[in-house]
């Protein structure tokens, strides 16, 4: 039972204390218990706690929006905000706009949404048909409407030659989105993909040239492209967006037509997610029925939309962005790199990859084969067991080899973290993959 936090910490009813080394699950970036997010939402809620959007917008929303859209980038220059309850929410809305869209400029046929495999866009019907994980969607899979999954990049298991750090693997991979496409017959109306890989696969990046090489493939066959950045959006991964890692190579400039957020756009301090859309969807529809037939009781909820202004206020202030990039000097996420980076060296640790404040520890029963514990063992979780008991909240996920087998650790702290706190967590890692690994050999042995 959990009862209080402050910082990077949370106290349970027992007044244990834990350190929040996954942000609960990649949510909170600024840290627990800030006095003055509080103060934004009961201020707003005094002066209006809640009007339906289909009667009003509030300034905190229009305002907010307008400082969302700038974060964003020039990309998203007159375009527009819908604000929802979160990322599943948001991963809905995004597939219906992009339908819409397509209805809008004369497109009528296409309606299918295609997706990679490995993947996790929610938990509603909608957002787990263009979902790629097996666990999660396969009670389910009699209920959705199923499209084209394709592979996903995932260098440390390429199914590609990758002796040219992973270029090439990368246009193949792009390659099959093409074919997706022209299977689709002029029926695919969006593509829509993580520009690094969530809780499924464990912070996987793509290799590069690879979203320059699908931004062509999407914008050549008139299909939109959605980045879900429900985790990764709004600093985590040292940039305001994870597109901005990728998006400029060579010259060009590959940016998504829809931009998916949640989790950090609020912290974690009320429900809040949104869609970013540039302003060639907001055109098509402005300038043909006029409205996005679209809906929630509670989107643009004007206190979720206070918590989320006075979240970015405090992101910019305190140059929180700045301190997740691991590839600056002197930064949490700098120091964050470095320390997972000393746990290759354990016989259980196979890879160690991400960037910024978001990686992932992927653990393997054979170093050298890659061979995945057996799903029964179900690793991750033990040594996710041992890290609790040590006072130390990990993310824990199995499934990232086939959807069954393997296991790994995510791993986002806020971005307020200091470099001590983060080497005391490496230790409680360090040690419960080495104890979990002796139990495991153990039990193997008898």
């Amino acid at each position: 039972m959990a009862v209080r936090g402050e910082g990077v910490y949370v106290w349970d009813a027992d007044d244990h204390r834990y350190l929040d080394f996954s942000g609960s699950a990649a949510v909170n970036l600024i840290g627990h218990g800030v006095r003055e997010i509080g103060d934004a939402m009961a201020e707003q809620a005094r002066k209006l706690e809640f009007v339906h959007s289909s009667q009003f917008t509030t300034p905190v929303a229009e305002e907010f929006a307008a400082e969302l859209l700038e974060f964003a980038g020039r990309h998203f220059a007159g375009g527009a905000v819908y604000f929802t309850s979160g990322g599943s929410e948001s991963v809905e809305t995004a597939l219906k706009l992009a339908r819409q869209y397509q209805v809008e400029i004369g497109q009528k046929n296409r309606h299918q949404i295609l997706s990679r495999q490995q993947s996790y866009h929610g938990s509603t019907l909608g957002a787990l048909a263009v979902s790629g994980n097996r666990r999660r969607r396969e009670i389910y899979l009699p209920m959705v409407r199923d499209f084209a999954h394709i592979g996903a990049p995932y260098c440390y298991r390429c199914e590609f030659d990758c002796t040219d750090g992973c270029r090439n693997c990368g246009q193949q991979y792009a390659a099959e989105l093409e074919r997706a496409i022209e299977a689709a017959k002029d029926q695919a109306a969006g593509f829509i993909f993580e520009p690094m890989s969530g809780a499924t696969l464990g912070a996987v990046t793509p290799p590069p040239g690879y979203l320059q090489a699908i931004a062509d493939i999407c914008r050549r066959h008139g299909v939109l492209l959605i980045a879900d950045e429900v985790m990764t959006g709004v600093g985590r991964t040292g940039r305001n967006f994870a597109v901005e890692h990728f998006a400029f190579e060579h010259g060009s400039i590959a940016r998504p037509d829809i931009l998916v957020t949640a989790k950090g756009l609020s912290s974690g301090y009320a429900p809040l997610g949104a869609v970013i859309a540039s302003k060639n969807v907001v055109d098509a529809i402005a300038a043909g029925s006029g409205a996005f037939l679209h809906g929630f009781t509670y989107n643009a909820h004007p206190v979720s939309v206070a918590a989320g202004r006075a979240v970015l206020r405090r992101i910019q202030e305190l140059k929180l962005v700045q301190a997740a990039d691991s590839g600056a000097n002197g930064t949490a996420g700098s120091a964050l790199k470095a320390a997972l980076e000393s746990l290759r060296e354990l016989e259980a640790v196979g890879d160690v990859r991400g960037m910024g404040l978001l990686w992932a520890i992927e653990f393997v029963a054979d170093k050298r084969t890659k061979n995945p514990f057996a799903p029964e063992k179900n690793f991750a979780a033990l040594v996710g067991k041992v890290c609790l008991r040590r006072g130390l909240l990990v993310y824990p996920m199995q499934g990232c080899v086939d959807g069954i087998a393997g296991d790994h650790l995510l791993i986002a702290p806020p971005a307020v973290i200091s470099a001590e706190e983060i080497g005391w967590a490496v230790q409680q890692i360090r040690a419960a993959v080495v104890e979990t690994s002796v139990a495991a050999r153990w039990s193997s042995a008898h």
